[in-house]
C-alpha cells in the first residue's frame, strides 16, 4: 500500500498505501529479519554530524501493521538502513489495532527515542500522540499518514500517479463503457488518494461499477477472497477489477481463479513485491498490471530522511517516492521472477539519490 507504502508501490502502494497487518511485537535489533531484500550498504565517506558522531542514536518505528509481503520488505529495508547508520531501532507493530498503535506511540515517546517514524495509521487515533511527541522535541517522520502538525516530516509514495499509471493500462485493456469491479477500503491515506483517481477515471471512461467490496485485516488477502467471490457470483460479466493494494489484489486474483473467470476478468493492482511478481507471472494469472515503488528501498529512504532531519540537514518538510508502472507482459518478456531482477530491468525503482549525504552508508538499491 506502503501497507502499506504503496509503488502501488507499489502503497504502500501499500502501501497502502498503503496498510496492513501483524501482532504486538517489538524489536531492538536493527538487523533482525533484514532478509535478502535490502542491498549491502555503500560506504560513507563524510564525517558523521551530531547526534550520530556521538554513537548509536535511538529511533522508534511505530507501524500500523507490518504484515504482508510489501510491508515485510519495507521493514527489512528500514532495519538494514538503520543498522548501516548506527541507529538503535525499536520497532512497534500494532497489527492493525488502531488503539494499540496509539499506545505504541505513547511508549515510543517515553522510550527516550530521539526520533519516531510512524508507518501508516489513522489520524484520529494517533494525532494526539503526534502532537505530544513534537511538543517534547522528538523528531517525527510519518509515512503515508495525514497530519497537519507543524514540524512533522511527511514521506509517501506518489499514490495519485501510481493509480493513474495502472488505470491507464486498464483503460487500454477493457476499453470504454465496460462493466468493472472495485476492491478497496476507506480510511487509509494512500488508498483514499488512489480512490480519488479511480473516481475520476470511472467517469472519464464511462465504466459501470458493478460492485465495491474490501476490508483490511491481519490476513487481508485471504479474508477478501470470499467477499470478491460473492461479488463475482452476481457480477461475473465484469471485464476488469481494480484492487489498489497488493494484498487486496492477491485476494481478488484468488477469487477470480476460484470462480474460473481468469480468461474473462482481468485484475489491476498496486504495489509490487516478490510474491506479487510470482502471482502476476504464474500461468493463467488474471493480474495483468500493477504499479509501485521498491518497498525495501522506500523503507531505507524513510530512515535516511529521518537521519537527515536529526542532523538538521533535511531542509524540507516532505519527501515523495515516485512509482513505476509494471505489466504482466513486461515481467514475462523479461523473465523477471523477483525484485532483484525487477530492479535491474527498471532502474527507475532505484532511490539511491533520495535523502542521502556523504556521511550516510546508503542501502538503497
Amino acid at each position: 500500500m506502503s501497507r502499506t507504502r504503496l509503488p502501488l508501490a507499489a502503497f504502500s502502494l501499500a502501501s497502502l498505501s498503503a496498510l496492513v497487518l501483524s501482532g504486538c511485537s517489538q524489536s531492538t535489533d536493527a538487523s533482525k529479519d533484514a532478509g535478502d531484500t535490502a542491498a549491502s550498504a555503500s560506504a560513507a565517506t563524510g564525517k558523521k554530524p551530531a547526534p550520530f558522531s556521538a554513537g548509536a542514536v535511538k529511533v522508534a518505528l511505530v507501524r500500523q501493521s507490518g504484515a504482508g509481503d510489501y510491508f515485510e520488505q519495507w521493514g527489512n529495508g528500514a532495519k538494514a538502513q538503520a543498522k548501516a547508520l548506527g541507529i538503535d531501532l525499536t520497532v512497534y507493530d500494532a497489527q492493525a489495532d488502531n488503539a494499540k498503535q496509539a499506545t505504541d506511540l505513547s511508549s515510543a515517546i517515553n522510550s527516550g527515542a530521539k526520533a519516531i517514524i510512524i508507518d501508516h495509521g489513522f489520524p484520529a487515533t494517533i494525532q494526539p500522540e503526534i502532537d505530544k511527541a513534537v511538543k517534547k522535541g522528538i523528531k517525527v517522520v510519518v509515512y503515508d499518514v495525514e497530519t497537519a502538525t507543524k514540524g512533522v516530516v511527511s514521506t509517501k509514495q506518489d499514490d495519485a500517479s501510481m493509480a493513474q499509471a495502472v488505470l491507464d493500462v486498464m483503460a487500454k485493456e477493457v476499453g470504454k463503457d465496460a462493466k468493472v469491479g472495485y476492491v478497496n477500503v476507506a480510511g487509509y491515506a494512500a488508498l483514499d488518494k488512489r480512490n480519488t483517481v479511480w473516481t475520476k477515471e470511472l467517469a472519464a471512461q464511462g465504466w459501470k461499477q458493478e460492485f465495491k467490496v474490501g476490508k483490511v485485516t491481519d490476513s487481508t488477502a485471504t479474508d477478501n477472497v470470499p467477499l470478491v467471490s460473492a461479488a463475482l457470483t452476481q457480477h461475473g460479466d465484469v471485464a476488469g477489477v481494480f484492487a489498489p493494494y497488493d494484498e487486496l489484489a492477491k485476494g481478488t486474483v484468488l477469487a477470480v481463479q476460484n470462480k474460473k473467470l481468469q480468461d474473462k476478468v482481468k485484475v489491476f493492482g498496486a504495489d509490487v513485491s516478490n510474491a506479487d511478481i510470482q502471482q502476476m507471472t504464474a500461468a493463467d494469472s488474471p493480474w495483468v498490471a500493477t504499479a509501485g515503488t521498491d518497498p525495501s528501498a522506500v523503507g531505507a529512504a524513510v530512515v535516511r530522511t529521518t537521519a537527515l532531519e536529526l542532523a538538521g540537514q533535511l531542509n524540507k518538510t516532505s519527501v515523495e517516492f515516485p512509482a513505476v508502472a509494471i505489466t504482466q507482459d513486461f515481467l514475462r518478456e523479461k523473465k523477471i521472477e523477483n525484485m532483484d531482477q525487477l530492479r535491474e530491468a527498471l532502474p527507475a525503482l532505484n532511490l539511491s539519490q533520495v535523502s542521502t549525504a556523504d556521511w550516510i552508508s546508503n542501502v538503497a538499491h
